[in-house]
C-alpha cells in the first residue's frame, strides 16, 4: 500500500505552486485562500454578556474550497499548516485546525520567514504547535472590530453618509480629541502675581521675616516665616562642611546686603 501524502495547506496559490516543487512528491500543497472561517455578517457574532464569546461560522463563498481540504486533510498522513508567519496567519491556521476536525497529533504548524528550498525543507523538519497566545491577540482585535464596527457605524450613517464604517482605532483617536478640545474650552484663566523682598543678612544669619501678606481687590501674595536656623543648613554638595559654610558667611558680613524695596506696597492703612 502506498505511502500517504503529508498535506502542507498555505494562504496564497501562487506559494504552493513554488512549495511543492521544492518539497518534491511526498507532500501535496494547496491554498486556504485567507480565511476560512468568521464571524457572521448579518448579526454581531459577539456574546457580550458571557465573556465576548464569538460565534464563528465557515465563510459562505468557501464551501467548495472547505468540503475539498477535509477530504485531503481526511487522506493526509500528517497536515501541515503553513500559513503566513503573523497574528492573522496564526488564526487562520487556527481555524483550519477546527473546521477540519484535525487532531493534535496530526496537526503541524510550520513558518517560512523566505520562500526558498532550504527555509521550506528545514521548516518542514521543525514544526511547532500552533501558538495560542497570538491566535488570541488576533481575536481580541477581531472582536474589537466588530463591537466598535456594528455599535458605531448606524450612528455614522445617520450623522454623516450612509456606507461609513467605524474603525476601532480612527473612533478611540477623534474621542481623545474630542474630550482634549472640550477641556480646551473649559479652561478659565486666572491672573496671579507673586512678590520677593529681600532682606539684610545679620551676624547671626538671615532674619527671619514676618508674614508678608499683600492684598489689593482680588490678588494677593503671601510670604511664609521662615523657621530659625541655629546652625548652617547642611548641603547636599559632598565639599560642603561648616568651616566653609562660615567663610562664606563671613563674607556676607562684610558685604551686607541693602534690602530691595518690594514690588508692591501694601495698602495704607
Amino acid at each position: 500500500m502506498a505511502k500517504a501524502k503529508d498535506l502542507v495547506i498555505v494562504e496564497s496559490p501562487a506559494k504552493a505552486k513554488t512549495i511543492e516543487k521544492y518539497l518534491g512528491g511526498d507532500y501535496k500543497v494547496t491554498a486556504s485562500m485567507g480565511h476560512l472561517r468568521d464571524l457572521p455578517k448579518s448579526k454581531m457574532g459577539v456574546d457580550i454578556e458571557h465573556g465576548f464569546e464569538p460565534q464563528y461560522i465557515p465563510v459562505r463563498d468557501k464551501t467548495d474550497l472547505i468540503n475539498e481540504l477535509k477530504k485531503a486533510a481526511g487522506n493526509a498522513g500528517t497536515v501541515y499548516l503553513a500559513t503566513d508567519p503573523d497574528r492573522e496567519g496564526e488564526a487562520i491556521s487556527w481555524h483550519l485546525k477546527e473546521l477540519l476536525e484535525l487532531p493534535e497529533e496530526k496537526a503541524k504548524r510550520v513558518t517560512f520567514n523566505e520562500i526558498t528550498r532550504k527555509v521550506v525543507t528545514e521548516s518542514i523538519r521543525r514544526p511547532r504547535k500552533i501558538n495560542q497566545d497570538l491566535v488570541d491577540a488576533q481575536q481580541a482585535r477581531r472582536i474589537l472590530d466588530r463591537i466598535v464596527g456594528y455599535k458605531l457605524s448606524p450612528l455614522l450613517w445617520r450623522k454623516v453618509r450612509t456606507g461609513l464604517s467605524a474603525g476601532r482605532v480612527q473612533s478611540v483617536a477623534t474621542r481623545m480629541v474630542v474630550d482634549r478640545e472640550e477641556e480646551i474650552r473649559d479652561f478659565r484663566s486666572e491672573e496671579s502675581g507673586c512678590s520677593t523682598r529681600c532682606f539684610p543678612v545679620t551676624r547671626r544669619g538671615v532674619s527671619p521675616p514676618a508674614s508678608l501678606v499683600l492684598a489689593r481687590k482680588s490678588r494677593s501674595c503671601t510670604v511664609r516665616r521662615r523657621s530659625r536656623r541655629s546652625s548652617p543648613r547642611p548641603s547636599t554638595n559632598p565639599l560642603w562642611s561648616p568651616r566653609s559654610s562660615a567663610v562664606r558667611s563671613s563674607v556676607r558680613r562684610r558685604r551686607p546686603l541693602s534690602p530691595r524695596p518690594c514690588s508692591r506696597r501694601p495698602p495704607a492703612a
